[in-house]
């Protein structure tokens, strides 16, 4: 059997967690803790290490979905989960533009270590103030980018929007030949 790796990453409420819940084939496995600083002020229960989601795409094929934590203090979680990878999506809350420029470090933090496709998934599009994408494309510094991953709304809650982003990345596994 072939197995990828995919990563979800991003900024803390961003829909990570939500979003392995919402593909995984298995019950899911995390590491939600109650949120004991600011986040708390965005959500009750934050993910201190990782989410672990299975998805079967193939009778021969299947992914192994792992969620980051979104504090910058668990960025030696990023690292790990990261560097055996095949491809990653960042997530990026659309409704939060205080968080873009942690999103962009958070491509440079990926970048740095590997080369893999990507593609970046905007949340929370249907929240009031949420930016549109190509204002957020230029936030993130991929405005004039010969480079640039798709950039693709998803709604983490919702089975086929998340289901359309995988089969997004995994068209961009495939430019590459990992498959």
């Amino acid at each position: 059997m072939n197995t990828l790796r995919v990563v979800i990453t991003g900024g803390v409420g961003a829909g990570k967690t939500s979003f392995v819940r919402t593909i995984s084939d298995t019950e899911v496995v995390d590491t939600d803790k109650k949120a004991t600083d600011e986040i708390v002020k965005i959500k009750a229960q934050t993910t201190v290490a990782l989410d672990f989601g299975y998805l079967a795409i193939a009778p021969s094929q299947s992914l192994y979905i792992y969620g980051t934590p979104g504090q910058p203090r668990f960025d030696f979680m990023w690292d790990i989960l990261i560097r055996r990878a095949n491809a990653y999506i960042l997530l990026v809350a659309a409704h939060r533009p205080e968080d873009f420029r942690y999103g962009s470090q958070i491509l440079d933090f990926v970048n740095q270590r590997v080369q893999i496709p990507m593609l970046i998934g905007l949340t929370h599009t249907d929240c009031p103030g949420a930016w549109g994408m190509e204002d957020i494309a230029i936030a993130l510094g991929m405005q004039n980018s010969p480079d640039r991953p798709p950039l693709i709304v998803v709604n983490t809650t919702k089975k086929a929007s998340v289901t359309e982003a995988i089969q997004a990345l995994i068209q961009e596994i495939t430019k590459t030949s990992i498959l």
